[in-house]
This record gives C-alpha cells, structure tokens and sequence, in this order.
C-alpha cells in the first residue's frame, strides 16, 4: 500500500505542475487512484480473516497443557466459527490424526506359546500374552486423533490395532485448558500417572517390551476409566502432583460390576536442572485396587495345573528416578539417560482354591503376599542417528502365605531375571529401526535367548513425550 501511494505521488505531482487540464494525465490518475482502494479493500479484507482465525489470546498455549504428549501448535485447532443460528460450521472440524506404524521379527530359544510367568498370580491370558511371538509379525500399531474442542476443553483418542486384526481404546479422554492454579482435569480412558513408564506408549519405550516388574504387577500396563486431577507447583523446581478415581477393572484390578470407585491413585513428581547439561526427576506413586474374584493359573503340590480366585485388597507402591545428560543441554548428537524403577506389591484376602475341582477338591483360604521387583536402564546416543542401550530387570517372589492351602499350592521359587542390549537407528524423530538381544530367565530352570527386530514409523502430527 505505501508502494502505492508513492507512485501516486510521483505520477500526479509532476502532472499538475506541467499540464493539470490534460485529459490523459487525468484518466491516470484516476486509474491510479482505483487501483490503490482497490487494493486497500482487499488488505482490509485478509486482515480481518486473519483476525477470526487467530484464537484469542487469553487462551492458555499448548506449552502450558499438561497433557501426556504436547501436541504441536499447528495441531491445535481453534474454536469452531459459528453461524447466526449458534450452530458450528461442519467443515471447520479438523483434528490432528496420527498414525504410528509397528513391526516386527522375533527369534526365540524357547516356544512363546509356553511362556508362564509363575509366582505372581498373573491372569492365564495376561501372562501368556508377555512373550513374542516367533517369526515376522505386526507389533501393536497405534491411531491417533486429538484437537482443541474449544478454549476450556481438548480432547484425545487412541486406537491400539494389534497383530490379531483387534482394535482396542487405550486412550479416550477430554482434558481442561484454562483451569486455574496450575490445575488440570482429565476425564475418560487414560494410562495412569504412577511410575514413570507407565503413561508412555508402547512406540516411546526404548525397549521392545516393557520391563518383567511392569509385566508381573501391571499386567504390561495399567489403564483407568475415571477422573484424574493434576496440580503443576508455580515453582522454578518442577513439581507436580496428581489423584486419580477409576473403575479398576483393568490388572492387578478387575470388573467387580458395582456403583463407586474400583481404583485409586496418588502420584508426585519432582525434579529439576543441574548446571546446563544436567537434568533430573524422581516420582513417588501407590496404586490401590480392589479386585474380585481375579482368576490365575497354578500348580498344587502333586503337579496338577489348577485355577484360583482372590477377592481383597492390592496396593502396590513405585520409586522412580530419571537423569539425563547431554552436553550443554544439546542432544542432537550425544546424550545419555539413566531411568529405573522400584515396584513392591501387597496382597491380602480371601482365596479360592481349585475353582475348576481339577485336584483333591475345593476350599476357601487367606491369601497374605509381599512381592517386588525394579528395573534399570542406561540409553547413550553415541552419534545423531544411534542409540544403544542396556538394561536389567529383576523380581522378587519375596513372602507368599496360603494360610491352610500352603500344604496344596506350590511357594512360588526363584527370582527371575532378564539382561536385554539394543541398538536403534533414528534418521528422523519419525522413524526407527531397532535390534535386541535377551536373555531371559524369568522362568524357572528355563533360559531363553532372544532376537528382535523391529521398525516403527510414524505419520502425521507427532508430539513431543514427557520428560
């Protein structure tokens, strides 16, 4: 626009000092003069269409959204324009849609198809379900769709597709935006806070599969359906703290098909900056559960493969801590990160002993259980694109009493263990190729060597993880 005007000016000033009556003169000048409103029209014009899209700048930014995975700002939608009817305009809704792509070789000593994880009173398909299984396959891919519903509310679903065509809802929640005091409110289908592997997808581990103490007391992981609020300290030291009211019905809980609550959750997180190139975060979290009559597979005295109940109460405490280095605070080429986690479960209640009367015949006991087990890891990128990593895991069957059924149940034995190396390429945050190598012995006189390989990609709006 000031282009114009200037050219306005050269043109028309000498014109009316030379010749102000010459009608050629005055026919451009007109034609200038139309061009510059026109123009100026359609500038007002985009000025106020930029306007309607920008959305407001009270609305809290996605930086400030405590969510499990920060969406980008490009996938943020802003609220949808209305008509004069109220009504919101259908071809304005746009999500952002996320597909993460998963797959996988698995070379095994020993027949997945075998794999018990005894001792720890694991659901029959739970415990099958922790091995790999042989050959090429689908690992669990993932489909993602998120968006801001307004400037209170967002809201988020994951698909979870599994190498069996079956589709399941790991997550389906709406979350608050612009609550106040650092709060946030998250209700629907989640994975829960406690831990610190706990709330990160499958694609997120640095490992293929997740560690033998989330295996025996998550069932992998645990997810709730229920309400969760976090409370985000306004301190330079990073604290949070979090509650969570569920259903439960997911393990070490189950569905016991009554009014309230079947889980309960309470989480801290604290951590903060060491110098430049350091940084840190250490967790504290129980997990409470009421399961009723949760079903596990084991062996009496003389061998014979029977199925028990329990009905009481679970509660299984976590200690986490994370450190990470990279120099300068730069991690675009070297870096490394030291990540473990101590779980310790307590059991008491009623159990039932052979439901099926597979053995020398019913009866009723108390179940009383103290068990435990951590992980640790070290994760070194050695150069932009490679990371290699090495990890232990361990459990402890620790103090297990059967009351009047110890003479007819098998103590559980041992303390299985797991050693796993990996090395994965990442040419991109979009894509990753990865080898492992495990020796597992997390059965009982059993070792199984293993071999993995696994790519995973990644379409569409991705967010950055949580620390």
């Amino acid at each position: 626009m000031k282009v114009l005007s200037v050219m306005t000016a050269l043109v028309i000033a000498p014109a009316t000092a030379c010749a102000a009556d010459d009608p050629e003169l005055r026919a451009l000048r007109e034609q200038i003069t139309r061009l510059q409103e026109h123009y100026e029209q359609r500038i007002s014009a985009l000025e106020q269409r930029l306007m309607q899209a920008v959305p407001s700048p009270t609305r809290p930014s996605v930086a400030a959204q405590p969510m499990e995975e920060a969406q980008p700002a490009a996938s943020i939608q802003p609220a949808a324009p209305r008509s004069a009817h109220g009504n919101a305009n259908p071809n304005t809704f746009n999500p952002s849609v996320s597909l993460v792509l998963s797959g996988l070789y698995g070379n095994t000593s020993q027949d997945p198809a075998t794999y018990r994880l005894r001792g720890f009173h694991l659901p029959a398909d739970l415990s099958a379900g922790l091995a790999a299984s042989r050959g090429f396959s689908l690992a669990e891919s993932e489909l993602g769709f998120s968006a801001q519903v307004d400037h209170l509310f967002l809201g988020q679903l994951k698909l979870a597709l599994d190498a069996n065509h079956q589709a399941a809802t790991e997550e389906a929640f709406i979350q608050t935006t612009a609550l106040p005091k650092g709060l946030t409110l998250k209700a629907g289908r989640w994975y829960s806070g406690i831990g610190y592997l706990n709330e990160q997808h499958a694609h997120a581990w640095d490992f293929v599969d997740s560690p033998l103490a989330y295996q025996a007391f998550l069932g992998r992981q645990f997810k709730n359906d229920g309400v969760q609020l976090r409370w985000l300290a306004p301190t330079d030291t990073y604290l949070e703290l979090g509650a969570e009211l569920g259903r439960g019905n997911n393990f070490p809980g189950t569905d016991r098909n009554q009014n309230g609550s079947g889980a309960s959750a309470i989480f801290a997180h604290l951590g903060g900056d060491v110098g430049i190139s350091h940084s840190w975060r250490a967790g504290l979290s129980v997990l409470s559960t009421s399961p009723r009559d949760r079903q596990w597979s084991d062996f009496d005295t003389v061998g014979n493969e029977v199925v028990n109940r329990f009905s009481g109460k679970s509660r299984l405490l976590i200690a986490d801590g994370v450190w990470k280095w990279a120099p300068n605070g730069d991690a675009s080429s070297t870096s490394f990160k030291l990540q473990g986690e101590y779980l310790r479960r307590t059991e008491t209640g009623n159990l039932s002993f052979d439901t099926l009367g597979t053995s020398a015949g019913s009866s009723q006991s108390q179940l009383s259980a103290i068990q435990s087990g951590w992980y640790v890891q070290g994760i070194y990128q050695f150069a932009p694109e490679w990371h290699m990593g090495l990890r232990a895991d361990r459990l402890n069957t620790g103090s297990v009493d059967y009351d009047t059924l110890n003479a007819n149940l098998l103590r559980p034995q041992g303390s299985p263990t797991r050693q796993s190396l990996m090395v994965d390429f990442k040419p991109s945050e979009f894509s990753k190729l990865r080898l492992q190598l495990s020796r597992d012995r997390s059965q009982l006189g059993v070792t199984d060597h293993q071999v993995f390989l696994q790519y995973q990609m990644s379409l569409g709006a991705h967010g950055a993880h949580r620390f």
